[in-house]
């Protein structure tokens, strides 16, 4: 039983003719006889009843016309749901990306919907060492780090380039400064995150090369408590750019470069380098791509 046979017995028994199906579905009538010829002998069953001149169906043929309607609707169903999926009509995007990397995502999360409003973006947090590994194993389709990974399976594509600054209050006495040396820093309450990175190490060691005083007085799990309590003016805190762009832009903080601290990383969407992308993610990496082609 395959599914043109229960095609043919569909549209036998909708045209209540086998002439009449023959035209619909655009085959010669002794085609479609021996088709209906083909499945009554696998399945053992008359499924029409010759008799009749009408096409009616025996009762082991009403019983069938049940199921290969099912069927058919199953199939008319599956290939909807893929068209969709290659037209971006219907789908999803799973990314996984830590508290800083999800910041260089949102304005192209915020286009990627504006363009395919029906497609789903669903960020994970992830560690950043271990974004790589979740990749490669399917955990997730697409990953964003900012560093080049080491596995050859993984494919880097690079999005966006972030660097460090200094955050203060407006009233702070360095928010009218464009650029403070990290010996201004010596007299400052540092505000930190408490998350170990390979940047946080280059700071520290940048403070001690400078022979400058480091006082961490608050250590916080996120960047938004950093920036709150910034605002606050407990403090300053030294932040990727982006992480702070709207507070920035709203007057709520003051960002100031640091000369000697010209850390800048570049941030990578990555993927499986030999697997195929779903049409979703495809299109969100080239949305990535085009925006960051477009970038200042």
């Amino acid at each position: 039983m395959d599914i043109n046979q229960l095609e043919v017995l569909v549209a036998v028994a909708r045209e209540r003719s086998f002439s009449r199906a023959a035209e619909v579905l655009g085959r010669t009538q002794p085609a479609i006889s021996q088709a209906v010829r083909r499945l009554e002998q696998e399945i053992g069953e008359k499924l029409f009843d010759r008799s009749s001149k009408d096409g009616t169906l025996t009762a082991a043929g009403e019983v069938l016309i049940e199921h290969a309607q099912h069927i058919l609707n199953l199939r008319n169903s599956a290939g909807r749901a893929l068209r969709d999926l290659r037209e971006l009509q219907e789908g999803r995007v799973t990314i996984s990306a830590n508290e800083h990397t999800v910041f260089c995502l949102l304005p192209v999360i915020a286009e990627f919907r504006r363009s395919h409003p029906r497609i789903k973006v669903e960020v994970r947090r992830g560690v950043a060492s271990r974004i790589p590994r979740e990749v490669t194993l399917r955990d997730v389709e697409l990953g964003v780090i900012s560093f080049a990974p080491d596995d050859p399976s993984i494919k880097a594509v690079p999005v966006m380039t972030d660097s460090l600054v200094v955050i203060v209050a407006p009233d702070h006495r360095l928010a009218k400064a464009e650029t403070i040396s990290i010996n201004d820093l010596g007299e400052e309450i540092l505000i930190a995150h408490n998350a170990q990175s390979p940047y946080r190490a280059k700071v520290i060691e940048a403070f001690e090369r400078h022979r400058t005083r480091m006082n961490i007085a608050i250590e916080l799990p996120s960047l938004e408590a950093i920036k709150k309590i910034v605002q606050r003016g407990a403090g300053v805190a030294l932040v990727p750019k982006l992480a702070a762009e709207d507070e920035v832009r709203s007057g709520a903080l003051a960002a100031v470069k640091v000369k000697e601290l010209k850390l800048e990383r570049k941030l990578n969407i990555i993927y499986r380098r030999n697997s195929a992308l779903s049409h979703a993610a495809n299109a969100f990496v080239e949305m990535a791509k085009k925006m960051r082609s477009k970038a200042p």
